[in-house]
């Protein structure tokens, strides 16, 4: 019998098939390793390789630790054992994320912020979750992004990697190679196993219908606020950071209100002067989710209960 962890993350998969469900974490896996090893080496990343080493190896250690203390208390087997492949594919859900802070965050060279943005993402996969029906809960905020969010926050001194070092060392023809790369990709992964790109069109639509809207309402020129799509970092936000499967509806209409209300709320920080708008913008919008769910689990059971009839 699968644990409840398990049988939750197969609800956000067509079809609640595991094989789309690894196929979709092997792929990301391999893919944001071959991105971290090709901008060590190629790209020029600003972070050292130690960031990226720091960043898996807390947040697996994060993730194997947790585990380990449910089960115990829990009385069940842990979800780790079963051989090394079982445990590789049990900890691919941290070493993703863990790949990811390390590409986007820059906290220079330090690497205790990297460690605590890891800790806080796995930790917020057990501290804030939502009911989604036959008794099991699901965490509802983007881990990495929250995890990025937080540290941003509490470390003012840490910023964002600086766009131009996912393309610095490229020239010519890579500059279209590479972003054709990371969209076809993307657009790949997420048609065959995930059924994420109907949030991702909304977001893109939605970012350049805000973009036109505040320049129409407030007077700039449009090309300022649509110059961000033109960044590898944000096809990378756009294709691997807001279709977060566990994190966002299956249903094709919920994912297109999703990535709307992400592009609204990014509008609406922009126009406030709010810091790293596209990060903090999904957070809003995941929390919101999180208490409609909440809400809506609680009209349920007050309806259930209304309509039990008397003893």
């Amino acid at each position: 019998m699968k644990p409840a962890e398990t049988v939750t993350a197969l609800y956000f998969y067509p079809q609640g098939s595991e094989r789309f469900r690894m196929f979709a974490l092997w792929y990301f896996a391999t893919l944001f390793t071959l991105l971290t090893i090709f901008g060590q080496t190629v790209l020029g990343f600003e972070q050292s390789w130690a960031h990226p080493i720091v960043g898996v190896a807390t947040a697996c250690t994060m993730q194997f630790l947790l585990e380990w203390l449910d089960a115990r208390g829990k009385n069940r087997p842990a979800r780790f054992k079963g051989g090394v492949m079982q445990l590789i594919n049990f900890l691919l859900p941290a070493y993703i994320p863990g790949q990811a802070i390390a590409i986007l965050l820059y906290p220079n060279e330090r690497v205790l912020p990297m460690a605590f943005a890891a800790v806080v993402m796995i930790g917020s996969k057990v501290i804030f979750r939502a009911p989604v029906g036959n008794g099991h809960t699901q965490h509802f905020l983007n881990p990495s992004n929250f995890g990025i969010c937080v540290t941003l926050f509490l470390f003012p001194w840490v910023g964002l990697a600086p766009p131009y070092h996912f393309t610095e060392n490229v020239s010519g023809a890579w500059h279209w190679i590479l972003p054709g790369i990371v969209m076809l990709s993307g657009i790949v992964v997420h048609s065959i196993s995930t059924a994420r790109l109907p949030v991702i069109v909304a977001w893109l639509v939605g970012f350049a219908a805000q973009a036109f809207v505040r320049s129409w309402l407030f007077d700039i020129p449009w090309q300022a606020p649509l110059v961000p799509m033109t960044s590898v970092a944000f096809l990378l936000f756009s294709l691997y950071m807001i279709p977060d499967p566990a994190t966002i509806p299956l249903n094709a209409h919920r994912q297109v209100a999703f990535g709307l209300a992400v592009a609204v709320v990014y509008g609406l920080l922009q126009q406030l002067h709010v810091v790293f708008g596209l990060f903090l913008s999904l957070t809003i919008v995941c929390a919101l989710r999180g208490i409609g769910l909440y809400l809506i689990a609680a009209f349920k059971e007050r309806e259930s209960v209304a309509i039990q009839p008397a003893v």
